[in-house]
């Protein structure tokens, strides 16, 4: 492991071991809460866990000056500190067997360039990067991206699109009428 993500790591997991999120034993870090959250809908996020969040500062309105610009995703998504250690606890409330943390993706599920919230833990969830069905975290992106150029040229609004990945990303180009 490279010398920054072994700190970011070792931060991530004294932030949860201090929060009573995690526990370490023989230097294995194991995640103490209980499953709360389902795996039965992947490779959707269980939507009483992260039903979507939104930036209030991102509105139809206001793309152009926000989402539309270069480098505002970069601008405001949170620090690794801050989704590594969400993502240790988000493991354990689903209740992965595997909680090499290098195998999920701190995802937005309302993605920042369609005005998700970049630090809600209702938007953010652990997506696994491989997934049964073929399905993957990369697949995900692909949908994003062209939501999100399909919102800057003024083809579908922004509410329907947001609408669209916080449903089902897997059936989000359909619902708005992307091919």
């Amino acid at each position: 492991m490279r010398p920054t993500l072994r700190l970011t790591a070792t931060a991530a997991a004294l932030t949860l071991t201090a929060a009573g999120l995690i526990a370490v034993t023989g230097g294995t870090a194991t995640a103490t809460a209980a499953s709360v959250c389902s795996q039965s809908y992947l490779p959707l996020p269980d939507a009483t866990c992260q039903p979507g969040a939104l930036n209030p500062a991102v509105t139809q309105a206001t793309i152009h000056s926000r989402i539309c610009v270069g480098g505002y995703s970069t601008s405001i998504r949170p620090p690794t500190s801050y989704t590594n250690a969400l993502k240790v606890k988000q493991i354990a409330e689903y209740g992965y067997a595997d909680n090499s943390t290098a195998d999920y993706e701190e995802d937005h599920l309302i993605n920042l360039s369609l005005g998700g919230d970049p630090r809600s833990p209702q938007n953010l969830w652990p997506e696994p990067r491989y997934q049964a069905g073929g399905s993957t975290a990369g697949d995900k992106d692909t949908v994003e991206f062209k939501l999100y150029k399909a919102v800057c040229a003024g083809t579908i609004q922004l509410a329907p699109a947001q609408q669209a990945i916080a449903t089902d990303w897997t059936t989000a180009l359909a619902a708005v009428g992307i091919g």
